[in-house]
This record gives C-alpha cells, sequence and structure tokens, in this order.
C-alpha cells in the first residue's frame, strides 16, 4: 500500500485519507473513490487528494479485520461485523473471560498494523459486553500478514466467556457468644445478592457453635444437596489448623488452599469435599464489596477450576483495598445499590412566558408544582436528589421544606440551562453513575416513570445515554452517564445537554413512557390545561 497525496487523475480506487468536499458533495474519510467521484472532484477544481493506493495483494482494514475474527477460535462469543477497520467481540452470556496471552501476543508480534486488544484474564463481564476488538490501523494491510494471523488463530482457543451456572449453595455460620443475629442475617442478604448476579441460588443456612465437630457434620450435610458450601466462622482463621480448614478435613475432606495473596481477602480457605467446593469465607466477604472471596466464587460458579498454584498467583493486581472504585463494582442487586442514579432537578427558571407568576409554585391538587415533581424524584429509585434555585430561590426553597433533597444555588440562573446544569452536577456524589435530569415543570411524571429510565440505564450496563419519549418522540427526562460529566462542564449559555448526546458517540435508548414525556407547562394555557392553578 502506497499512501501520500496522489494526482486527481489517477486516484480512481484509492481510499481517502481526509473528508472532502467536492460542490454539495462530501466524501468521508476511508471512501473508495470511484471513476465518478474523481469526476466530481476534477470538477471542484481538486487537483490531488491525499490517499492510500492499495497493492494487488493487499486486503481493505474492514476485510482483514473480519478475516481475522473469524478465524479464531472461542466460546460464548459473538463476532459483529467490521467497520472502520474493527471487529468487535461481545460476550453471549454473563460470566468470566478467559484469554491465551501468548497468542494474542503472537499475532500483535506480527506487524503494528494488526492489532489485538482484549478484556483481563479472568475479568468477569456481562451479557452483550465488548470482550476483545481486532483493530487494522492502517487503510489496508497485505494479505501476508493477514494469512500469518490466522495460522496463529488456527492453533486453539483465543479466549472465551465461560458462562454461570445455576449452582446450588449451602451456607454454614458459626456462632460464639456475643455475635449478633443480625450480623448473620445482614451476612445471608449479602450472599444472596452475590449468587444473584451471577444465577447461584442460597438453598440453605446453618448456624452452629465456631467449633470442629459441629462444623463439619454441617459441612458433609449441606454437601450432600449442593454443589458448594460456603462458610463465615465467627472469628477470623489465625492459623492453619483453624475451626473451618480443620472442619474440612474432619468431614472428609482436603483443604487445597488457607490464605491467598489478596487484601482485603488473605483469609479465604478452599477445600473439596466428595467433588464439592468448600470455601471458608474472609471476614471482609460479609461485606458487598468486592475481595478476594468475589474472585474464586465467580471463577468456581463459571466452572472453572482453582487450584493452589492460582490463588497463589493473585497476588499482582491483589492489593484492593486502596482502590477507591472498581471497573465491575460488586454490590447487591438492590434497586438504591446498584450503578447509583443522582436526580438534578431544576427549578431555577425565571418563568418567563408565564408573565409574572413563577409556574413552579402553581398547585396541582392543592401542591406546589415543584415539590409534588420532588415528592416523585425522592420515590423513584434513584440515590438522591439535588435541587437546583435560583429565581425566586426562598420561595421555592420553602415550597420544598422538609423533604430530604440537596439545594444547590444557581446565583447565574439567568444565564442559562448550562449554569444550572453545571451547578446541579457539582453536588453529585463521587459514587453516581449518571444524572438524571428532570425538569421542575413535568407535572404529569411519576416515580414509576422515573423507575423505567433508572432500570434501562442499569441494564445497558451504564454507558448510555437514557431518554423519555413520547410516540417515538425524545421527551424528558434524561440520563447522562458519568462519562459526559466533564464535556458538560465545559457548556456555555443556554444550552443543555442534547448536542452532547449527538456528538459524543454513545448508544442512546428511548424509553416509551407515554404523553409525560413531553407535557411541560411553558404557558398559562397549557399550565392550566394540565389542571394547574397559578399563584402570584
Amino acid at each position: 500500500m502506497k499512501f501520500g497525496p496522489i494526482p486527481i487523475e489517477t486516484a480512481e480506487g484509492a481510499v481517502l485519507a481526509h473528508s472532502t468536499t467536492a460542490g454539495e458533495r462530501r466524501f468521508r474519510k476511508a471512501h473508495r473513490l470511484s471513476a465518478e467521484d474523481v469526476a466530481l472532484l476534477r470538477a471542484a477544481g481538486i487537483s490531488e487528494v491525499v490517499a492510500a493506493v492499495l497493492a494487488v495483494d493487499d486486503l481493505g482494514e474492514d476485510a482483514a479485520a473480519q478475516t481475522i475474527a473469524e478465524s479464531m477460535t472461542f466460546r460464548g462469543i459473538e463476532v459483529r461485523p467490521a467497520a472502520t477497520g474493527r471487529v468487535n467481540l461481545h460476550a453471549k452470556a454473563p460470566g468470566i473471560f478467559t484469554v491465551d496471552a501468548a497468542v494474542i501476543d503472537a499475532i500483535n508480534a506480527i506487524d503494528p498494523a494488526i492489532t489485538i486488544a482484549t478484556l483481563a484474564q479472568h475479568a468477569p463481564v456481562e451479557k452483550g459486553q465488548m470482550v476483545a476488538t481486532v483493530k487494522i490501523i492502517p487503510f489496508a494491510v497485505s494479505s501476508a500478514l493477514v494469512d500469518a494471523a490466522t495460522k496463529i488463530c488456527a492453533a486453539g482457543e483465543i479466549f472465551a466467556v465461560n458462562a454461570y451456572r445455576p449452582v446450588r449453595v449451602g451456607v454454614i455460620q458459626t456462632v460464639l457468644p456475643g455475635i449478633k443475629p443480625s450480623v448473620l442475617d445482614k451476612t445471608l442478604r449479602v450472599t444472596e445478592a452475590r449468587l444473584a448476579r451471577t444465577g447461584g441460588r442460597l438453598t440453605a443456612e446453618r448456624r452452629t457453635p465456631h467449633e470442629i465437630a459441629q462444623v463439619a457434620e454441617a459441612t458433609a450435610s449441606l454437601a450432600r444437596d449442593n454443589d458448594m458450601v460456603v462458610i463465615f466462622g465467627a472469628s477470623a482463621m489465625s492459623d492453619f489448623a483453624d475451626v473451618i480448614p480443620a472442619a474440612i478435613e474432619k468431614a472428609g475432606g482436603a483443604v487445597i488452599r488457607a490464605g491467598m495473596p489478596v487484601d482485603p481477602g488473605n483469609l479465604l480457605v478452599l477445600g473439596t469435599l466428595d467433588g464439592k467446593r468448600i470455601i471458608g469465607a474472609p471476614g471482609c466477604a460479609r461485606s458487598p464489596k468486592e475481595n478476594g472471596f468475589d474472585w474464586v466464587l465467580d471463577r468456581l460458579i463459571a466452572g472453572l477450576d482453582v487450584t493452589a498454584r492460582d490463588i497463589a498467583a493473585m497476588g499482582v493486581g491483589g492489593l484492593l483495598m486502596e482502590i477507591p472504585t472498581r471497573p465491575q463494582p460488586r454490590e447487591p442487586l438492590s434497586a438504591k445499590s446498584q450503578l447509583k442514579v443522582g436526580i438534578v432537578l431544576l427549578a431555577a427558571g425565571r418563568s418567563s412566558r408565564m408573565g409574572g407568576p413563577n409556574k413552579l409554585l402553581a398547585l396541582f391538587d392543592g401542591k406546589p408544582l415543584v415539590r409534588r415533581t420532588a415528592e416523585r424524584a425522592l420515590g423513584s429509585k434513584a440515590s438522591g436528589t439535588v435541587i437546583v434555585t435560583g429565581h425566586q430561590r426562598e420561595r421555592v426553597r420553602a415550597a420544598l421544606a422538609g423533604l430530604d433533597v440537596t439545594f444547590a444555588d444557581n446565583p447565574d440562573f439567568a444565564e442559562g440551562l448550562s449554569t444550572s446544569l453545571k451547578a446541579g452536577i457539582a453536588y453529585l456524589p463521587e459514587d453516581s453513575a449518571c444524572v438524571m435530569i428532570v425538569l421542575g415543570d413535568m407535572p404529569d411524571i411519576t416515580s414509576d416513570d422515573l423507575d423505567r429510565l433508572i432500570d434501562a440505564f442499569r441494564k445497558a450496563g451504564g454507558n448510555a445515554v437514557v431518554r423519555a419519549s413520547h410516540d417515538g418522540k425524545r421527551g424528558n427526562p434524561v440520563l447522562l452517564p458519568r462519562s459526559l460529566f466533564p464535556a458538560i462542564a465545559h457548556l456555555e449559555g443556554d444550552t443543555g445537554a442534547r448536542h452532547l448526546v449527538e456528538t459524543e458517540g454513545l448508544d442512546v435508548i428511548d424509553v416509551e413512557i407515554g404523553a409525560a414525556a413531553s407535557v411541560d407547562v411553558d404557558t398559562r394555557e397549557a399550565l392550566e390545561g394540565a389542571g394547574g392553578v397559578l399563584q402570584d
């Protein structure tokens, strides 16, 4: 392949390196020029273009990427169509990703033109998540290089998503004097949530004294009817002959490994009994936060073996305690803790089209509109509500007295919508996965409507924009993922986030919620028609 400026007379078949305009016609980057295209460019006075000219044995970027991807052997993964020299591969089901790093390294060593990137070894993945991507850097690549890559791919399985299995798990909790039943009850709830995310099921629980014989008997009993047994000790393991490892051996099992180089998670015990895995959970497993227990549990549920050598190799990357956030949060699947959604309710405007009265203070069924909207926000699955005030801030705050909301004052409200967006987002907690922008003047929006939007955001994995819609037309509210926050910080004037949605390249999900998505009350007629009564 040759790359550089070429005369327009010899450009037929070349691939444009840059977008080029000829009159009203615009040719995109990577467009392959036809004879007709060349004629249009020449007529527009263009004498040369910067382009790539393919050799006889070259493969175009899409064809090369597709050929390499389709030559791979993998499990639980689907190949998406090539575009712009890239083929993405996605998980068919939730599970644990495994990869042959040596094969990936060998392909990436062929030539810089051919690249493959994957998730990390043993990364947990959700259904539909991208796990690998094949990217051809130039517009074309020699077929000989592609053949070299496909030859390596033919050696065997390169990567896989090992799907979670519906395992049955029995739980034992040992008891010592002074341990509160509420602690044991919470541990059970956290464990059920952990298993739920992988399709596992907690089938039985036994509470025993913290003694070897009783724990051994309970272990043997639960192992007969379950695929796995998890033991939570009332006292942390302090020796390799302590209660939990000793109980596994007394029950007739074997201890594979006691202790692991993952923090938190050091005091995990892994054993086996009659082909069933027995896990002595570290104390940190009583918390939903990610720890070494998750690493072992998820792999076992995905059908992967975990050996003493595997655990010994977990030290690099095993320091979790100083990492404030993880790319795959390990939280119970309760509506208020998974992918936290913060609401910013905009209530700073001047209601200029009302000719005087503040529409947010209009009464609907005897209640100020802004309070009605705030109460519905508080009744949703959102983790918190920030209300941005500006115009008549004291009156608006008085209408919201007693509600569990956070106020964000916007002294620059007269400068436009962007100032209120930025003021509200600044008050969101750092662990908010997104912001839901709710307008204060939408009387028909309900808590259920907001929950449908939140559910759609979570189902999409937290990386998409979600908009309310009605009859195919976009409306409000809208959810914006955290990845857009830096761009919002640069908005100016009376500009909302709509153009960011259109230019940032994120997936957009429209959720039909009915007429409530488009009913606002900007005018006196609209407000009164919706059932409101203006107040002076």
